[in-house]
């Protein structure tokens, strides 16, 4: 095989937790890790400009295969010259495989060895999405980083449906490899499943490892399962992938589950949750979530978050931006938007900068008590 397109490479470990600080090399330049990846599902990441995105120091965004093949059509990606040229983005892209969407947004689905039958979601078309079809869609959109198709199982699963599922994942992994045809520009990833079961977890990794992937992600996690179960799966888990690639994190993005990830040695994380709530009117700031919505802030001229130097907390208000959200101005939504996105780049530099100095683990107290989550009942996000 020729040198792959993806290299990880090792910096340093933070003492005091174990976490690490990386870099990913790609055919579209280097991100420093541990990374958050901000999702752009339809080739845009909602509101955002590619320069604004660069302004904020995005290395990596993310886009949805599922998405992309009914809407545009894989095949006018690949007329445009692939994603990075479709979309105007010359940084890294990681495409996931549609696995995730073919089991979430679909209501009608039969999984066979062969691959999944479901409907489309817009429209109620019968479709079929093979780990054959997800290498060439993903080949198609050209993206740096792909995923293997895998069985995303609901949570809680029984353990005997979670074993038929970690070694059909197994076998679609490989249908995967055989089919990626352009393993010299494109890295594929293999996504390690098993639910909390440790031993179903040892299973896949090891299946996983032995075909030798440029990087390994941990799929199963953040579908609704509590925040210690998640974070015993990590601790189990992240120690049996090699330690010269990156490992990736998938659906992750609360302040909480980002540190507490980086901690038990994950690199990559993505979620749509900083862009979702934006749209709601819900920001993150160093002491908390707040809700613009909410009345008492009609007359409160701070910005956001008065130690944020985003471009909205340097340029507008807390009672402009309510104003804006209230009135379903499409401008309120970029500047929540904004600010979210860089919130957690910006908290990822902070957890990088706190492995630089060996103290993750003060950073992380110290975060989580101005963030209000040790309060009781505190929320996720």
């Amino acid at each position: 095989m020729a040198e792959q397109p993806i290299r990880y490479e090792f910096i340093k470990e933070c003492k005091q937790t174990g976490a690490r600080l990386g870099k990913v090399h790609t055919p579209h330049g280097s991100f420093e890790t541990p990374v958050f990846m901000p999702v752009g599902t339809l080739a845009t990441v909602k509101t955002m400009s590619p320069e604004e995105l660069k302004a904020m120091d995005a290395g990596i965004i993310l886009s949805n295969t599922y998405h992309l093949w009914l809407r545009p059509g894989h095949d006018i990606v690949k007329e445009a010259g692939g994603l990075h040229k479709f979309m105007n983005w010359d940084r890294a892209i990681l495409t996931d495989s549609g696995g995730f969407q073919v089991f979430s947004l679909s209501k009608f689905r039969n999984i066979e060895e062969e691959g999944v039958h479901f409907r489309n979601h817009l429209n109620g078309d019968k479709l079929f999405l093979s780990p054959e079809k997800a290498m060439e869609i993903q080949n198609a959109l050209g993206s740096d980083i792909m995923m293997a198709f895998d069985e995303c199982p609901p949570y809680p699963a029984e353990y005997d449906y979670m074993k038929r599922s970690v070694e059909r994942t197994s076998r679609w992994a490989e249908r995967c490899l055989n089919a990626h045809n352009r393993q010299d520009e494109q890295g594929l990833f293999g996504i390690v499943q098993g639910g909390e079961y440790e031993d179903l977890r040892t299973q896949s990794a090891k299946d996983l490892i032995s075909l030798d992937f440029p990087g390994y992600a941990i799929g199963g996690l953040s579908v609704g399962e509590p925040k210690d179960v998640m974070n015993r799966v990590l601790e189990f888990t992240t120690p049996l992938l090699p330690k010269d690639k990156p490992r990736y994190l998938m659906g992750v993005g609360s302040p909480d589950a980002l540190i507490d990830g980086a901690i038990r040695g994950v690199d990559m994380f993505d979620c749509v949750l900083p862009t979702r709530i934006a749209r709601n009117g819900t920001v993150f700031t160093a002491e908390g979530r707040l809700n613009m919505k909410n009345a008492k802030f009609e007359r409160d001229f701070r910005p956001i978050d008065e130690e944020c130097d985003c471009y909205t907390c340097k340029n507008y208000t807390r009672a402009y931006i309510r104003h804006l959200i209230r009135c379903n101005e499409t401008f309120g939504l970029r500047l929540t938007t904004y600010h979210n996105l860089h919130f957690l780049l910006h908290l990822m530099e902070q957890v990088r900068q706190a492995i630089r100095e060996d103290r993750l683990g003060d950073f992380r107290e110290e975060f989580f008590e101005r963030y209000g989550y040790n309060k009781p009942n505190a929320k996720s996000f």
